[in-house]
């Protein structure tokens, strides 16, 4: 089974390769500094979200990002999967899996009533790879973003 820890402050320099590699995959425009502005926050305990690591954490293989919120149709505590991000050279290994059936035993133990996440609507692969780990579209609602 692939270790997940949380990740701490001293662990920046060996996600920040991850996140990187992740943005560049995903398309998402965000130079070193940016992100190193969004994840330090998370390492040093913001109760905003968290990083868990996945495998060694001096030579991590993917990591998962949560961000927190509240929710009223829930019932309190829920949760954004962010980003996951697992290196290409080990894909299709189960640790995708893995993750996604840790994380909620873990974020359960900590009041999580939900955990949410984003696909592609027409990335049918995602899709199932998600429905198969008990993720469920909510057909009648989509979600929408303001940047500022």
């Amino acid at each position: 089974m692939t270790a997940l820890t949380l990740a701490k402050p001293d662990d920046i320099d060996n996600i920040l390769p991850l996140i990187a590699a992740f943005h560049t995959e995903a398309g998402i425009a965000q130079d070193d500094a940016g992100r190193r502005a969004s994840v330090q926050p998370l390492l040093d305990g913001s109760p905003h979200g968290a990083i868990y690591i996945a495998g060694p954490v001096r030579a991590p293989i993917g990591y998962a990002a949560i961000s927190f919120g509240w929710s009223l149709e829930f019932g309190g505590l829920d949760g954004i999967l962010d980003e996951i991000y697992i290196r290409p050279g080990v894909r299709k290994r189960g640790i995708g899996t893995e993750i996604l059936s840790a994380l909620p035993k873990a974020l359960a133990g900590a009041g999580l009533r939900a955990l949410h996440l984003e696909v592609a609507r027409d990335d049918l692969a995602a899709r199932t790879f998600y429905e198969r780990r008990h993720f469920t579209p909510r057909e009648r609602f989509m979600l929408m973003s303001r940047v500022f």
